[in-house]
């Protein structure tokens, strides 16, 4: 009786926390595969590279807890980096070319909740449709060519370090995600939002205002792909018009594993930053193993169905157990 009570214990415990232990594994196969996986530079850099796909991420959070995707996040990335590369390049000042980029991104944003939410268009095809919309803009703007000659203060936000140590990025993305977890965890518009992905018309007849609240989820998408392209930009120290292509694949892949449910009302903020840096250290840990980049996207892949399958499988159950509970319930009656 013991022995199966003690297994099932382990079993609900690795349930609970198999996106930790899979992060676990995943440190302790790179640390043995390779040489300076664990060094401190390393760790940094991962960090620094993760922060604007975590950045996405979070944008991303929050329009598929209210049951909706954002296919665009990648697109408006691209968009932010054009946009402040050519107005920096033309004469403007770093913080007003940081906040035209930023707002540009958080535009396209607003158009995708009006067509979601006020024209009803599915998430999935109006995204779609503003990302090549928005690409095909950042292409013809640029003519497919890089913009270059950015004031070197400019810099610091994508290559400095506060303290001498913690690079900037992740400072910035840190900021990001504890505003982001007070927004859903501590006020009642988080509360909204995961009320909107668990039953929308039940949320509507409460007297919340559905429409609204589903837009603002895709201009705070919009903002940290902005932001996530304004750091980008800066990192790289070169205007491209390719930048930001598969963030979007990345994003939703680290959303779902971190937890957050497809079909919405579910997740949890921690979990998304777990699964950011799965995405992150797998990437790093075969560069630096030498694997092919083609590799990398099939296993990003297969990452992504596993976790959208088993998220299908785990609601089902929920769905089955809720019907059984309730023909119990009117069985007793």
């Amino acid at each position: 009786m013991k022995n199966n009570v003690t297994s099932e214990r382990t079993m609900e415990f690795i349930k609970q926390n198999a996106i930790v232990l899979v992060l676990i594994l995943e440190f302790i196969f790179f640390t043995i595969n390779t040489d300076n996986f664990l060094s401190a530079s390393n760790l940094f850099n991962v960090l620094r590279q993760v922060s604007t796909t975590g950045i996405v991420c979070v944008g991303m959070t929050f329009v598929m807890i209210t049951g909706g995707i954002d296919l665009s996040v990648g697109a408006e990335v691209g968009l932010s980096v054009v946009v402040c590369a050519s107005l920096m390049v033309n004469g403007w000042g770093i913080l007003p070319a940081c906040i035209a980029a930023i707002l540009a991104a958080m535009l396209v944003g607003f158009i995708n909740g009006l067509l979601v939410a006020n024209v009803g268009i599915p998430s999935l095809i109006a995204t779609l449709g503003t990302q090549t919309a928005v690409r095909g803009a950042v292409y013809i703007w640029t003519n497919c060519l890089p913009i270059f000659g950015f004031p070197e203060e400019f810099r610091v936000l994508g290559q400095g370090y506060i303290l001498g140590v913690i690079p900037v990025p992740v400072v910035i993305m840190l900021c990001v995600l504890i505003l982001a977890w007070v927004y859903i965890n501590m006020t009642k518009y988080g509360r909204y939002t995961y009320a909107i992905g668990g039953n929308e018309e039940v949320t509507r007849l409460s007297g919340i205002k559905v429409k609204v609240m589903k837009n603002a989820t895709y201009v705070i998408s919009g903002f940290c792909a902005g932001l996530a392209g304004v750091i980008l930009l800066s990192r790289l120290f070169s205007g491209q018009p390719r930048a930001g292509i598969n963030y979007e694949m990345d994003a939703i892949t680290a959303v779902v594993l971190g937890g957050v449910s497809v079909t919405g009302g579910a997740g949890r903020l921690s979990g998304v930053i777990v699964g950011f840096l799965i995405i992150g250290l797998l990437s790093n840990g075969f560069t630096m193993m030498g694997v092919n980049e083609y590799w990398q996207t099939f296993l990003k892949g297969i990452i992504l169905l596993t976790a959208v399958g088993l998220d299908v499988r785990s609601v089902s159950r929920r769905k089955k157990q809720v019907v059984i509970d309730a023909d119990s319930g009117g069985s007793a009656q």
